[in-house]
Order: structure tokens, then C-alpha cells, then sequence
């Protein structure tokens, strides 16, 4: 179960104190806890004066020595309008020897170069899912599971053209191969909390979970995949826990909400609704 940044603003700026400096820093949520310390990986990711993607890795714990230096100048290098960040702390569903699980294949975000994705939570059937990447299928490179969530989303968004719907075909599709599978006990996802970028000045933020995986790293009144926003009209920031001591100026995205955010004519402009799951869509009760 990972962790979540994202920065959308009017102008290019540092997320340094976002990343860094403040006391609930992407940095600061790494190492919380030995039992919830974020140690398989870490990455930031934002676009170029070109519009493409550059995304920076590491392979263990931002916190960890060695790591720690690397971390911290990416963080002061990744200055944009739009910037993700992710900590990993890796599921494992194809029950892999630890050491296998770690690489920078397997570390978030994921791009297409012109798209950028971080997702928290786990799909426990990457392999027979990968048959509905359609042309995507042969993408995947590492064996993190939420690398074939990120081609899942990106083949939906191709031919939706709104990642909105995109992203609600994407659940649609978890849960037939689960169903496929003759509704095993584990559910189609632990979280399918995401952070989507398809261009340089748009940020999609997804929400949704199933089970209970007890409380955040930082706050033990906010459940651990409930994301949180801060919005103004210059600046959104998003992730899965507050990243300063503000926390009056945070708003709660609960399960089976998005939000949207767009820049436009000098202002971040969001919108925040329910995930249009189809109806028709026999989800449950899924399991726990």
C-alpha cells in the first residue's frame, strides 16, 4: 500500500515543500512506522517545457540512506506546473521472492511519455488481466501489478478519449476477470486509488477501495486509502494523506469519488463527482 502526491498549478513551481520540507512531506510519510515504512521504491514524475514526461526512480525507501540524497534532488528538480510523487510499499499477488519485487520497472509513475499515472492499492490478478490490455499487452516490463492497472487505463482512455469513463470501464474490467475467475474471497482490488495525468495542464484523481486497512500513517482518524485535496485557484494539491499542518484546509475524496482539474485562462478549475460505475455491473457484496 503506497502513498500519493500531485501538484497542479497556474504557474511552474518547485514541490519541494510538499515533497521535503513539511512536517507530513511525501518524505515524512516514507518512514512513519518499521511495520508501514514505504521502502520498495519511490518516484516523481512531471512534464518538460516540451510537454513530455520526465520521470526520476529510486528502488528503495526514500528515507534510506544512499536513497534519501537522490530523493531529495529530484524533489528540488522537479519543478512544473504538474507534478505526481509515489512511495511504494509493494504488494506482491504473483508471490514472488521479495528481492524480485524491486528494480526501477517496478517503481511509480508510470508513462507513456506524454501521459503520467501513480496508483495506491493492489489488483490481485495482474496476469489474467492482462489479456484486456488489448495492444497493451505485451507493455508491462516489471512485475508490479499496478503496471498492468496503468496499461489497463491507458487502453480505456485510448478508445473512450475521457479518462473518466476510462477509468470506470477499468473497475468493470477488474471485476469480470474476477468474475471470471468464480468470485474468489479476495476482491477484484484492495484500492484502486489513482492519480492520472493525460497532459501537461489536466489532473485526474481517482478513489476507491474495498475492505478495511485501518487507519493513515499520519492521522489515525482518516482511513489509510481515503485521499484529500487542497484547492485554490492558483494551486490543487492531492494525495493520500495531508502534506502540511494545515489540516483545517484539507477536504476528505472519499471511495467512488474523482476529482478534476483543468488550467484555464490562469486558474486551476476542478470539478469533484461520484464514479459513474454501470448500474448493470453486478459488483456485490464483494468481499473484504
Amino acid at each position: 500500500m503506497c502513498r500519493l502526491f500531485g501538484l497542479l498549478s497556474t504557474e511552474p513551481e518547485s514541490a519541494e515543500p510538499w515533497l521535503l520540507r513539511h512536517e507530513r512531506s511525501l518524505l515524512a510519510q516514507s518512514n512513519v512506522t518499521p511495520k508501514t515504512a514505504q521502502r520498495d521504491g519511490w518516484g516523481i514524475g512531471w512534464f518538460t517545457d516540451s510537454g513530455r514526461t520526465r520521470v526520476e526512480k529510486g528502488i528503495h525507501g526514500a528515507f534510506e540512506e544512499g536513497e534519501r540524497e537522490r530523493f531529495t534532488e529530484v524533489a528540488k528538480t522537479a519543478i512544473g506546473p504538474l507534478v505526481i510523487g509515489h512511495l511504494r510499499h509493494a504488494s506482491n499477488p504473483l508471490g514472488l521472492p521479495p528481492e524480485q519485487l524491486l528494480g526501477p520497472q517496478n517503481s511509480q509513475p508510470f508513462d507513456t511519455h506524454t501521459v503520467l499515472f501513480a496508483h495506491n492499492g493492489a489488483i490481485p490478478f495482474p496476469r489474467e488481466t492482462r489479456p484486456f490490455l488489448g495492444v497493451h499487452e505485451n507493455e508491462p516490463k516489471g512485475v508490479n501489478d499496478s503496471e498492468v492497472l496503468f496499461w489497463l487505463l491507458v487502453r480505456n482512455a485510448e478508445e473512450t478519449h475521457d479518462p473518466l469513463r476510462a477509468y470506470a470501464r477499468t473497475v468493470e474490467d477488474l471485476v469480470r476477470v474476477w468474475q471470471g475467475l468464480g468470485r474468489p474471497k479476495v476482491a477484484p482490488f484492495s484500492g484502486l486509488n489513482v492519480l492520472f495525468a493525460p497532459r501537461v495542464g489536466e489532473l485526474w484523481a481517482f478513489c476507491l477501495w474495498t475492505g478495511d486497512h485501518g487507519p493513515g500513517l499520519l492521522d489515525p482518524l482518516r482511513r489509510y486509502y481515503e485521499m484529500t485535496y487542497r484547492a485554490t485557484p492558483h494551486r490543487l494539491l492531492v494525495g493520500s494523506e495531508p502534506f502540511d499542518g494545515e489540516l483545517t484546509g484539507w477536504t476528505s475524496l472519499p471511495s467512488g469519488s474523482y476529482l478534476h482539474a483543468v488550467l484555464d485562462r490562469g486558474r486551476v478549475e476542478f470539478t469533484r463527482g461520484t464514479v459513474p460505475l454501470p448500474s448493470a455491473l453486478e459488483l456485490g457484496p464483494l468481499p473484504a
